[in-house]
Parts: C-alpha cells; sequence; structure tokens
C-alpha cells in the first residue's frame, strides 16, 4: 500500500458542540483524499461512527480509507450535547497544545480545529487567552498571529478584528496595517504557493475617503503605505473603495484582499460562500486551520451540522502543507 502525506490532526475542540460530529461526516467524505487523524476522547464520538484508534500518527494512512483514525485522549467525563461540561475543559485546552506538539515535529502536517468555547474553558480551567488564535500563537512561540477568510472565491484579511467600530480609527496605524500586509504576503508565498502575491487594500471610509470629503485617513497615510510598500516589492492597490472590490471582475484581479475592520471582511466572502468559509491562521509556524463557525450547541447531537466548512478546512490545511 502507498504510505500518504503525514496526516492532518484534528483537535476535538468543544465536545458537547457539534464538532464530534462534523469531524466524522467530513471524514466520510475525504477519507479517499485527505489523510487525517483525530484527537479527543472517542466517548465523545457520536453514536456508531466508524472509527479505529492508533498510537502512531504514521498508522492513519493505512487505516483512514475504512475508519477514522482517532489517537484517544481521555476526558473526564461523557457528554450531553448541547450542555458544555466544566469537567472536560482541562482535556479541549491539553489536545490543542498535544496537536501543535504533533505539528511541530512532524508527525502532523497541518492542524485543523474544531470550534471551542472560551466561557466552558475559563469556567472549567480558567483559560486565561483571548481566544484559541491566541493560544496557539503563544504554543507556536509568540509573534503576531492574524486571521483569513478563505474560500475559492476570495481571500480576505481583517486588519482590526473584534473591536467597536468607533475604536477602529484609533486601532488602525500605520505599523498595525503594515504587519498585516507583510504577514498575509508571506504567508500566500509561503503557505499557499503563489510566487508573487497581489494584494489589495481597502480604504477606511466609504468611497476610500472620496479625495478627503469623507474622510482622511487614506490621504493622511494609508496611500502613501500602500505606495512606500509598493517600492519595496509587494505588489499592492489600493486604497480601494470597499463597495466595488468585492465583485467577481475585481476579485480576478488580485489573491487576497485586505479589511481595514471586521464586517468589512467577513460580509462580503459570508455572502458569496456562507458554508464553506475557512478561517486560516497566518503567522504560525505551522498550518492551522478552522471551520468558519462555532460550537452550536442548539443543534449539537441533532445530526444537523452541516460539515461543509470543516471539510473545506481539511482540503485547505492538507493543501497548504503540501505548499509549503
Amino acid at each position: 500500500m502507498t504510505r500518504r502525506p503525514a496526516p492532518v490532526i484534528i483537535s476535538c475542540g468543544e465536545p458537547a458542540g457539534i464538532g464530534p460530529e462534523i469531524a466524522v461526516r467530513a471524514w466520510e467524505a475525504l477519507k479517499s483524499d485527505v489523510n487525517m487523524v483525530w484527537m479527543g476522547d472517542t466517548r465523545h464520538l457520536p453514536a456508531g461512527s466508524v472509527f479505529q484508534t492508533i498510537t502512531d500518527l504514521a498508522e492513519a494512512s493505512d487505516v483512514v480509507q475504512n475508519a477514522l483514525p482517532v489517537l484517544h485522549h481521555p476526558f473526564a467525563s461523557a457528554i450531553t450535547p448541547g450542555i458544555p461540561d466544566p469537567r472536560n475543559a482541562k482535556g479541549v485546552i491539553d489536545v490543542i497544545a498535544a496537536c501543535v506538539g504533533l505539528v511541530q515535529t512532524g508527525q502532523a502536517c497541518a492542524l485543523c480545529t474544531a470550534p471551542i468555547h472560551k466561557k466552558a474553558l475559563m469556567d472549567g480551567a480558567g483559560f486565561a487567552h483571548p481566544g484559541h488564535t491566541e493560544y496557539l500563537s503563544d504554543l507556536g512561540g509568540g509573534g503576531r498571529a492574524i486571521m483569513m477568510l478563505a474560500s475559492e472565491q476570495l481571500r480576505v484579511v481583517p486588519t482590526t478584528i473584534h473591536i467597536a467600530l468607533e475604536d477602529v480609527p484609533h486601532a488602525l496605524t500605520p505599523d498595525l496595517l503594515r504587519e498585516t500586509i507583510e504577514i498575509t504576503a508571506r504567508a500566500l508565498h509561503d503557505q499557499f504557493g503563489i510566487a508573487k502575491p497581489r494584494l489589495a487594500v481597502a480604504g477606511l471610509n466609504p468611497h476610500a475617503g472620496e479625495g478627503g470629503a469623507m474622510g482622511r485617513q487614506e490621504l493622511e497615510w494609508i496611500a502613501d503605505l500602500i505606495d512606500q510598500m509598493g517600492g519595496e516589492g509587494h505588489d499592492l492597490r489600493g486604497p480601494l473603495p470597499a463597495d466595488t472590490m468585492f465583485h467577481a471582475a475585481a476579485r480576478a484581479g488580485y489573491d487576497a484582499a485586505i479589511a481595514m475592520y471586521h464586517d468589512q471582511a467577513l460580509i462580503p466572502i459570508k455572502t458569496l460562500d456562507f458554508d464553506r468559509g475557512v478561517n486560516v491562521t497566518l503567522g504560525l509556524p505551522f498550518v492551522r486551520t478552522s471551520p468558519d463557525h462555532g460550537t452550536a450547541f442548539d443543534i449539537a447531537g441533532k445530526g444537523l451540522a452541516n460539515p461543509s466548512s470543516m471539510i473545506e478546512a481539511l482540503k485547505l490545511a492538507a493543501k497548504m502543507a503540501r505548499a509549503g
């Protein structure tokens, strides 16, 4: 039998959410195409799941076409779908750390994380990080990590993320925008295999400020920064009016868009491809993808969860690992 590349490892995430069931359904869809391993407590997989426990990731390639390979990590308790148990919080955190270790040592080629529930982790284990990405960044050695939302139709990176709109103009600085552009361009080259990444940079204000009539950040520093970075070898265009840069003809002209704030980035991609968008963390020393949704406690265990985003996250993780 031809041995496949090292597997993508899936961290179980919050076991009372939809993570376990979408992992199984993603394996059913991709078992002939993507080598993968799920790490978590086997008790948390849906009843009737076809899985096989392994002790070494090298075994996955011989198992994956017939059963979901599982690295069993015992948790404190079984689950009730839709109701997080604080006793399991430490297990969720430990699995993430163990998965990162397996990627860093080359036993896995990439990490695909199922959704976590930050409050459950805080309540049950005193989780001190603002979110999943920050924890992964710390495990990877620190440094700024940024969020990309990716689909077949669009890749977009918000420069500022989870802050109030009124705070965006103050948080948005030349250094922050420069770093966002640099991290994005480097990741597109190193992890997506794009030799000369083309980036479109949105303006902050309506109509990119319209010559100062609707805001002056574009005139005062954004355009100058883009010009300066273009002179350093980056292929940039902008600042562009955000309302005209996401239609099909415009998207054909760039490999990723840099947005200035959360909704400017997420509205277009969720409109274009709501079910199949993938959250990619750029700036880490390893590949990490995740489905672009949460734990969905309201439908957990009911067989209603859509696995499309998990499927796309696994496919993209494997593709990025090959490109790197």
